[in-house]
């Protein structure tokens, strides 16, 4: 079935969470992109999504008795999932010719629906190397990761040229990684007689294009020598590439690439915007900050609540300020509900939790600057608070990147702060955390903790779905906490941005002090009290931090005609 042609904003991202079972995402920027393309098919905005297919998925996590990660293939055949389209493209890599297929994924919402084409390099002809560079997302070395970008940049350009989607005004690049699609519409608007691009190509490229960056973490930003560019890509483009000033230092910078030909940046959350206006000087980063798709990750008990409550929340999200009426008996029974179904999945996997213990929840990408392990700094303390205070349990999942040591030593350090408070506190890490996963922890726990190194959190958007359920947050005053923090109304903060950054010492005494002295005593003793923060962080934080209001506000600022 052919597509239709009447699409104007492409949306390019590396990886896209599209539903369970489908494995074309390692974590928050692909939920991220997925919620984004949930809202833009409610609101019925005319746009196209691009990805690569992932065969063989990011990897599914196996974790052994001291918390070792190993990693397995998590594959899945599009054949059975999705719609083949007819087209065909070619791909030049290495001086030889690679094809492209497409399949259709349609994310549907109450407004249409939003297309998004899953690029595959199995194709009859291609050779087996060649065939295999859409199957793993963020796999193999340098070489690898080009040419993925390159298929996805390049190859998608094509891909939607290809299948007659001719209205595209504008692209939309989901970080670096699908930059070189600039370069894909540079050598369109210098076709014709070879010639030098002037600064008036580079600005009619830059119109078409819109670049958000998600991490002030260096890793996040690719780069590749010259030399590696040049063999993947041929001299000539190497060339072109090298008129943008896109290579300090001999070696292309996906992040400069994107912001040199993009006429609108934005970070993901007011501090991130800050941050990255000064991680790059001379570009003009706005903010924007992220959001979740609210009908997605509420729970189905606070979903039956509002259905009954506030019934225009599905259609207009800010209508969740109005769960500041809901009683505080309803909100404590929807919750428990959640929370219940977290707890009988968990079961299933061995772990013995009780309902009636305050319940901890941390979850999300294991990597270094996360600090997962925070929390057991000082294990006497936290056996103290539970001792004396109140009984605590947590729950803590999350994967760390295969080539990611210090991310995988932070899981094994969760692990023996584990058997040390065995008999204590129960502490239950989730194998193979996955977005189903993820629903289920953020709704069912009683407090979510998040404990980034500033200011190296872009955003964060595991704490908005957990303030979908009512779900207060324990957090570090980095990316999306900054906003939505009021102190003692919608959560609590650890530490303040006056500290120094580096400052961790201060900050463990703050999480200490918080959970003996606020949240423990609060959650076990004043119970109507805790309620009103859950109900708070619902009417204050679910009611902005969507992507209904995320969606419109790149509508109004980023997506507007040139």
């Amino acid at each position: 079935m052919p597509l239709e042609s009447h699409y104007e904003i492409a949306y390019f991202s590396m990886e896209i969470e599209l539903e369970s079972g489908i494995p074309t995402y390692s974590g928050g920027l692909g939920v991220l992109a997925g919620d984004m393309l949930r809202s833009a098919a409610d609101a019925g905005v005319a746009m196209v999504a691009v990805s690569l297919v992932h065969r063989k998925g990011y990897f599914r996590q196996k974790l052994d008795a001291n918390g070792q990660q190993t990693e397995l293939d998590d594959e899945w055949r599009p054949e059975e999932r999705l719609e083949r389209l007819d087209a065909i493209v070619p791909v030049i890599l290495e001086g030889r010719e690679i094809h492209v297929q497409a399949w259709k994924y349609a994310v549907r919402g109450s407004g249409g629906e939003v297309p998004v084409i899953l690029l595959d390099a199995r194709v009859a002809g291609n050779s087996p190397e060649d065939v295999a560079l859409t199957d793993h997302l963020y796999g193999g070395d340098n070489r690898y990761r080009l040419c993925q970008e390159a298929i996805l940049g390049l190859g998608g350009l094509r891909m939607l040229s290809a299948l007659g989607l001719t209205g595209i005004r504008l692209y939309h690049m989901n970080e670096g990684h699908s930059s070189l699609l600039t370069l894909g519409l540079l050598e369109r608007q210098l076709a014709g007689p070879p010639r030098q691009a002037t600064e008036d190509d580079l600005n009619v490229v830059r119109k078409q294009c819109v670049f958000t960056t998600h991490t002030p973490v260096p890793a996040g930003h690719d780069q590749f020598p010259n030399s590696l560019v040049s063999q993947v890509l041929g001299e000539s483009r190497l060339a072109l590439i090298d008129e943008t000033h896109c290579c300090p230092e001999s070696r292309l910078n996906m992040t400069y690439l994107a912001l040199r030909l993009s006429h609108y940046v934005n970070g993901v959350a007011m501090k991130h915007g800050e941050v990255s206006s000064d991680m790059f000087p001379g570009y003009a980063v706005h903010a924007i900050t992220n959001g979740v798709h609210a009908a997605t990750w509420t729970s189905p008990a606070f979903q039956k609540l509002f259905d009954q409550h506030i019934p225009e929340w599905r259609r207009d999200n800010l209508y969740l300020r109005y769960a500041i009426k809901i009683a505080t008996k309803d909100i404590g029974e929807a919750h428990l509900e959640a929370k219940r179904a977290l707890l009988a999945k968990l079961r299933d996997r061995g772990a013995k939790l009780d309902e009636k213990t305050l319940t901890i929840g941390f979850a999300r990408r294991a990597a270094q600057y996360k600090r997962m392990e925070l929390l057991f700094s000082d294990l006497d303390r936290l056996r103290r608070i539970a001792a004396q205070v109140g009984p605590l349990q947590i729950i803590y999942g999350g994967k760390a990147h295969p080539k990611d040591d210090a991310g995988k030593a932070s899981i094994r350090a969760v692990f023996r702060a584990a058997a040390e408070l065995r008999g204590a506190i129960e502490v239950t890490y989730v194998e193979n955390y996955d977005a189903g996963w993820g629903g289920l922890v953020t709704s069912g726990v009683d407090l979510w903790l998040n404990t980034p190194h500033r200011p190296f959190e872009a955003s964060g958007t595991s704490g908005m779905k957990a303030a979908m359920n009512g779900v207060p947050s324990l957090s570090i005053l980095d990316g999306w906490w900054i906003e939505g923090c009021l102190e003692g109304y919608t959560g609590w903060a650890i530490g303040s941005e006056a500290l120094p950054e580096d400052d961790q010492r201060d900050e463990i005494e703050s999480l200490y002090q918080k959970l003996e002295h606020d949240i423990v005593p609060m959650f076990y003793r004043s119970s109507e009290k805790y309620l009103q923060v859950m109900r708070s962080a619902i009417a204050v934080n679910a009611s902005f931090f969507n992507t209904q209001r995320m969606l419109a506000q790149y509508v109004a600022n980023a997506y507007r005609p040139q």
